[in-house]
């Protein structure tokens, strides 16, 4: 948590919503995504004093708003003894430069917002690293503004720097230092996800991701299928850093369930590119759980936001994995109960992740899912051969069995083409019989 937050904590916050008059590219309506906004201020600790959305036919290059509009917010600073003032919108380093000098109050723009809670939650190392690494890119581009410090001068010699260098060329020099090496770190752990996901495909364990909008109840669903104790809030942004547990549906059927981060409208693309690491478990997904809020009067628009997300990591066309709807927090909705009917569709399902309304149903369709991924096979196996027939056991549906006048062991196996694959490996050059 940076210096400005722990004290923004003890002091009063103004959020700043501009709307764009005639601009009709924001999936969510100007009323949701002011309120969308004010719950991100609410989760810095912030105590939101006043909420204040202005119109505006055009951007001022200096300070976003136009005078007139500045003059007044300075007025409600001042009225409510703000130290702090979110404004809803990107802000370039002279416009944030600007707005700070003219309301006599520390500026964060949506990007910095969004950036400052990733850090406050952020738990694990790698999620850390990746919030660290992702304020680092978008503070370098914002060491341009005239303060004191940033004057001073320094001599030096070879690559500690030369005669006349700027304080601000060694902050962009240490923060790029910082930047590579935090890289690397990251990169490290990609290669870690790579290989333990390796080390799934290899034992036929197919991952299914949860992924949605922030505070439609992933990580509830995922406690509730894995019976884990992930953290669950009814917040924005309550779970930042990757949870994997295996989920037992059946005999033979089991799959590696993921929640991830959830996603928000214009989600910095600082961030995106900060938790490709994270995120790598989406893209690597044989499945995907597109979880909504189906409480959200917004649901629509926010389920496109997760779509357009989903396109800006690749997974589109034949890229793309199956994806299923669940239709999340039914029972804050009663014209949606029971969760069959009208509401039932192929590729979605309404449950309840509280009350467990409908879980049952979507295990069924996980089950079923992996059915269409299994084959069939009859096998034929020696008496000593009790490792292969634990393999057929453990990994996959036994149908029939029986033994033969000679002692041999007749299976109707179903597993997946990779498992069958793996026997029939371990197999060749023996004297023992495979059916087809």
């Amino acid at each position: 948590m940076t210096g400005w937050q722990t004290q923004a904590e003890r002091e009063a916050a103004i959020s700043v919503h501009p709307e764009i008059i005639r601009q009709g590219k924001s999936p969510l309506t100007w009323d949701a995504r002011a309120q969308e906004f004010d719950r991100l201020v609410e989760a810095t600790a912030c105590r939101l004093v006043h909420s204040w959305r202005v119109p505006l036919r055009q951007l001022q290059p200096g300070t976003l708003l136009g005078s007139g509009q500045v003059a007044q917010l300075k007025q409600l600073v001042q009225a409510h003894a703000a130290g702090v003032v979110f404004v809803d919108h990107p802000l370039s380093p002279v416009q944030q430069r600007n707005l700070e000098k003219g309301l006599n109050a520390k500026v964060v723009d949506r990007t910095g917002l969004i950036l400052e809670i990733f850090a406050a939650r952020a738990r694990t190392r790698e999620g850390v690293l990746q919030v660290e690494l992702a304020s680092l890119n978008y503070q370098l581009g914002r060491l341009v503004r005239s303060w004191t410090h940033l004057e001073r001068q320094r001599g030096g010699f070879g690559f500690l720097g030369g005669p006349g260098e700027r304080q601000i060329e060694l902050d962009r020099r240490m923060i790029r230092t910082r930047i590579r090496a935090l890289e690397r770190e990251l990169a490290k752990v990609r290669r870690m996800r790579a290989t333990q996901r390796g080390g799934r495909k290899r034992k036929s364990i197919p991952t299914v991701a949860l992924v949605g909008y922030t505070n439609a109840g992933k990580s509830t669903l995922f406690n509730r299928l894995s019976q884990a104790k992930v953290y669950a809030a009814d917040k924005l942004f309550a779970t930042l850093d990757p949870t994997l547990r295996i989920l037992n549906l059946a005999p033979g059927q089991r799959v590696m369930l993921a929640d991830t981060v959830g996603f928000v409208q214009e989600l910095p693309h600082e961030l995106i590119e900060a938790f490709k690491a994270t995120l790598e478990e989406v893209t690597e997904a044989d499945l995907i759980l597109h979880v909504q809020d189906a409480a959200d009067p917004m649901r629509h628009e926010q389920a496109q936001v997760v779509r357009q997300t989903l396109q800006q990591l690749g997974l589109v066309g034949d890229s793309a994995p199956p994806i299923i709807d669940v239709l999340n927090k039914i029972d804050q909705v009663p014209d949606m109960q029971p969760p069959q009917g009208r509401w039932a569709r192929p590729n979605r399902i309404a449950i309840s992740a509280r009350t467990g309304q409908g879980i049952d149903v979507l295990k069924a369709r996980l089950r079923k899912w992996l059915d269409s991924r299994m084959r069939e096979a009859r096998l034929i196996l020696a008496p000593s051969d009790g490792r292969t027939l634990a393999f057929c056991h453990a990994r996959g549906v036994v149908l029939a069995s029986s033994v033969d006048e000679n002692g041999m062991i007749h299976l109707h196996v179903r597993m997946r083409p990779a498992d069958l694959g793996r026997i029939r490996r371990n197999h060749q050059g023996r004297d023992e019989l495979m059916g087809s």
